[in-house]
């Protein structure tokens, strides 16, 4: 209200000054009132928005000032050349590795059995140990078997003395036949006496054969050398009553088998490809062992035999390995992976799987750094993959750059950089370099 009312009285006062009521700016004269009375004719209002909008003014005055600059150099702005590791494909001899599940198996098992009947008075073993042929494992309660072994070498005794009478007899005989004083009948029975005694005599010494041999089976003695197993009957225990009972397990763990399967379909190609020459025989056929964790055996084995005959229902045949296993570490019925050299590639190309890409039809492709050093996709046939790597069958060709690192720089067709690249999985050991990379990195 206060301020309305002020505004109108200032209006008042300059009508009254300037004659003919208010006066144009371009008159003479009207500069100075018109400039005096403006303060007076702004409002509070009008104070604020002109205020704000000098502030406006200014701040878009020093953005503009800002950001104009010098204009960055074409260069600059050009996307440079990334770098990416790349291997020139070399033809080399290269070993062609099967990699077939198995398991191990050890060399010889032995079921130690009680072969007499009895109860059992000792165990002379610790579980898990190992044992020679021939060591006393168990002791069967012998006083039956004492008894017999008596018996039996006490009818031995009462034949030798029958024997020793009807061979003086049948001698006697002998000697009064001649003289006509005994009968031809007489001799003869005499001389069948004598024979039956001796066979008498012969069966009682069977009788003591075998009740010692029963005496010694009480003692229960290890078949073979080994590692003993757990002890399956405790002292106490009445063993061989109808069967021979099954008291312990021996297994002998070195060396060690491993027995693998591979289906008889690979065996026909690979037979194939080692008539017609594309895969070579090696000299020796290493097998190596890959444990359930990754671990790889530090043992080299070798190839007993592979089975004559295809399993109908799996349709594989059956191989079988032998290994050292000094340490014993590799136990039976561990599964194992079998990694079977059977045969070399004598001009293999072959690039790390990580250099391998699938397009959207399923097909495969690497990048090849061209002679302009820009990135290019190449569609390639892949063969098998021995270890880490994919054996190339047709697309690329001696000489070419192919890019294993660094996919995510670049796109096909950009400029790259390319560096030999070394496998850090593989301590020591740099899969074949990129000749013209340092030298085409160089001439740019």
């Amino acid at each position: 209200m206060s301020w309305t009312t002020s505004d109108a009285r200032d209006v008042t006062d300059s009508k009254s000054r300037s004659p003919g009521g208010l006066s144009k700016l371009g008159e003479p004269g009207c500069c100075g009132n018109a400039l005096e009375s403006a303060p007076r004719l702004l409002s509070f209002s009008s104070l604020f928005s002109f205020s704000g909008a000098a502030v406006a003014v200014l701040l878009a005055s020093a953005l503009s000032g800002c950001s104009q600059g010098p204009a960055a150099p074409e260069s600059e702005r050009t996307t440079a050349a990334q770098e990416v590791g790349v291997i020139e494909l070399q033809p080399s001899p290269l070993a062609v590795f099967r990699e077939l599940p198995g398991r191990i198996a050890p060399t010889r098992i032995a079921e130690v059995r009680a072969r007499v009947s009895g109860i059992i008075d000792r165990r002379n073993f610790e579980q898990g140990s190992d044992v020679k042929k021939g060591e006393v494992l168990y002791e069967i309660d012998a006083k039956p078997f004492q008894i017999e072994l008596d018996a039996a070498e006490a009818a031995l005794s009462k034949a030798n003395a029958v024997l020793d009478q009807e061979s003086q007899n049948e001698k006697r005989k002998e000697a009064l036949a001649p003289s006509g004083a005994i009968s031809p009948a007489q001799l003869e029975m005499a001389v069948a006496a004598f024979r039956q005694a001796e066979a008498d005599v012969a069966a009682r010494e069977a009788d003591v054969a075998r009740a010692r041999l029963n005496l010694e089976y009480t003692r229960i003695r290890a078949p073979i050398s080994g590692r003993i197993g757990r002890a399956l009957v405790t002292e106490g225990a009445l063993v061989g009553q109808s069967e021979p009972t099954h008291v312990a397990t021996i297994q002998q763990l070195d060396p060690i088998y491993a027995d693998f399967t591979q289906s008889a379909t690979e065996l026909s190609q690979l037979r194939r490809e080692l008539e017609t020459g594309a895969l070579e025989h090696g000299t020796t056929a290493r097998v190596r062992l890959i444990l359930d964790d990754g671990e790889v055996c530090a043992h080299d084995g070798k190839l007993l035999f592979s089975d004559t005959t295809v399993d109908p229902g799996t349709g594989q045949v059956t191989l079988r390995g032998e290994f050292p296993n000094p340490k014993l570490s590799l136990l039976p019925g561990m599964y194992v992976r079998v990694q079977i050299e059977q045969g070399v590639d004598p001009d293999a190309l072959a690039v790390p799987q990580q250099a391998v890409r699938r397009n959207d039809k399923g097909g495969s492709e690497v990048f090849v750094v061209r002679e302009d050093n820009r990135a290019k996709v190449t569609q390639v046939r892949l063969g098998r993959a021995i270890e880490d790597r994919w054996l190339i069958l047709d697309g690329v060709k001696p000489g070419d750059r192919v890019i294993v690192e660094g996919f995510q720089k670049f796109e096909s067709g950009d400029r790259v950089n390319p560096k030999p690249w070394r496998d850090e999985g593989r301590p020591g050991e740099e899969l074949p370099r990129a000749a013209g990379a340092d030298a085409s990195a160089s001439t740019r």
